[in-house]
């Protein structure tokens, strides 16, 4: 399936990628256009949006799109729910310390959107990030 998202990848346009990608579509293939192409691309297109304004898999009450699409997808694995935690606390400015963990994830997207601007290769990168992460988190909820 083709899944649409906004360009300049950062912490949630990386996360739910990776998400998609590892417990809801192995076969994911994404498209990156300006925030102004999303609904005309994904009607084009067929593809399902997210991270995007307006859209189902969008932010919604205070919830980031990762979080969104956890639900929507009826994910519920704990590792998963504390890396939820983790995104949504870098992902959102204003909650950017509920998580401890937070600031350190924020800091390496912003990084790597500044060493690979190319959002194809961003998201191949920090894909191993999010795989490391996830372990610890794993292990975190384990304890």
């Amino acid at each position: 399936m083709l899944w649409i998202t906004r360009s300049h990848v950062h912490v949630d346009r990386v996360a739910c990628p990776w998400l998609i990608l590892r417990f809801i579509d192995s076969d994911a293939e994404f498209l990156f256009v300006p925030k102004s192409q999303i609904d005309k691309v994904a009607k084009e297109t067929g593809g399902i949006p997210f991270d995007a304004p307006g859209v189902e898999l969008g932010h919604h009450g205070g919830k980031c799109s990762f979080e969104t699409i956890i639900e929507k997808y009826g994910l519920e694995e704990p590792g998963l729910l504390r890396l939820a935690k983790i995104v949504h606390a870098a992902d959102i400015a204003e909650d950017l310390h509920a998580d401890p963990v937070a600031p350190g994830l924020e800091a390496i997207a912003s990084g790597f959107s500044l060493i690979l601007p190319d959002d194809a290769e961003n998201l191949d990168a920090q894909f191993i990030v999010y795989d490391a992460l996830y372990a610890w988190c794993r292990l975190d909820v384990a304890k």
